[in-house]
């Protein structure tokens, strides 16, 4: 087994805190340093309540480059900052997790080439890659539900819904991530403008179908982990049809599961799955796509990502069972 040496830059916020309690049970790797400004010098634990016995590294105020790769959990705008600012050496794999890299427009940094790492969409090129850029979690779930059927062809103006758990908001408190305002309370945010419909749009070009018009009305919900995202667009194919497709399409997927009964969000909380549903009532289809917004949708795609890049299983340190009850 390899042992690859790992440096987190950013590893006291919910995503570094979830990469962190994945690669300590990684076989492949070695936390190198844990980097955090804000807490130099503190135990990791005492951010991370959640791995006391698991790990006693202290938080680094200092880089190093003696690793082989480098994940940027810093927040949308801080990896650009980051690597103006440091020097990181060519052979350092880099996998951000900020949304600073994922747009074609925006890939290609200094001498560094990201990809996009959905790898249901880019396995071949993450496996090849040097440089991933991670995509976002709203970006992740509606992605996986569409991706068939722009595939097929047959995709056209979408209808989505989506609702998400407050970890989605981050560790820092807001006035609508308090347990107080969440708490028996929900809301409609940033409609018909979030910005991960940009990525979703490119990824849906990329299967040679111009992207139709995706109408998304994101919502935060009360819960703390988790999207669940339902896709409404009109389909002449039947059930069978689309079910056979889309079992097609992800039959060589190891975490995107197309089920036939229906689906909840416990099924995925704590996994780096994404399960999906279709429901057709007449000429409606209706997409449901559930994933953990902080693993599928963050952490545990940054490291199945990793696997690719350095040549092992996809699912090396993701087995996962999910919380359900």
């Amino acid at each position: 087994m390899k042992n690859i040496k790992i440096g987190i830059i950013g590893g006291a916020g919910y995503t570094g805190g979830e990469l962190i309690r994945l690669l300590i049970n990684h076989p492949g790797v070695t936390l190198s340093y844990i980097h955090s400004r804000s807490n130099a010098g503190k135990p990791v634990t005492s951010v991370h309540h959640d791995l006391v016995g698991d790990i006693d590294l202290i938080f680094s105020g200092q880089l190093s480059n003696d690793v082989d790769a480098l994940f940027l959990c810093v927040g949308h705008g801080e990896a650009k900052k980051f690597l103006e600012a440091n020097e990181v050496p060519a052979h350092i794999k880099i996998i951000d997790l900020s949304q600073d890299f994922r747009l074609d427009s925006n890939s290609n940094f200094q001498s560094r080439k990201f990809i996009y790492g959905l790898p249901e969409l880019n396995k071949d090129k993450i496996t090849t890659a040097q440089n991933i850029a991670n995509p976002g979690c709203f970006a992740t779930a509606i992605q996986l539900g569409l991706l068939p059927l722009a595939a097929a062809g047959i995709l056209n103006e979408v209808h989505s819904t989506g609702i998400t758990g407050s970890t989605g908001a981050g560790q820092g408190l807001s006035s609508t991530s308090h347990f107080s305002w969440r708490a028996n309370n929900i809301q409609a945010y940033k409609t018909l403008t979030h910005q991960h419909l940009k990525e979703i749009n490119q990824s849906l070009d990329q299967l040679g179908a111009q992207a139709p018009e995706i109408n998304f009305v994101p919502w935060r919900g009360d819960f703390t982990r988790g999207i669940f995202i339902s896709s409404m667009i009109n389909c002449q194919w039947d059930h069978q049809q689309l079910f056979d497709l889309y079992q097609d399409f992800y039959k060589d997927q190891s975490f995107t599961i197309v089920s036939r009964q229906e689906i909840t969000l416990k099924q995925v909380v704590n996994t780096n799955k994404c399960i999906i549903q279709l429901e057709k009532v007449g000429t409606k289809l209706v997409v449901h796509s559930a994933i953990d917004n902080l693993l599928k949708g963050a952490s545990g795609q940054a490291v199945q990502n990793f696997n690719l890049m350095f040549g092992m299983n996809e699912k090396e340190g993701l087995a996962l069972k999910a919380t359900a009850f």
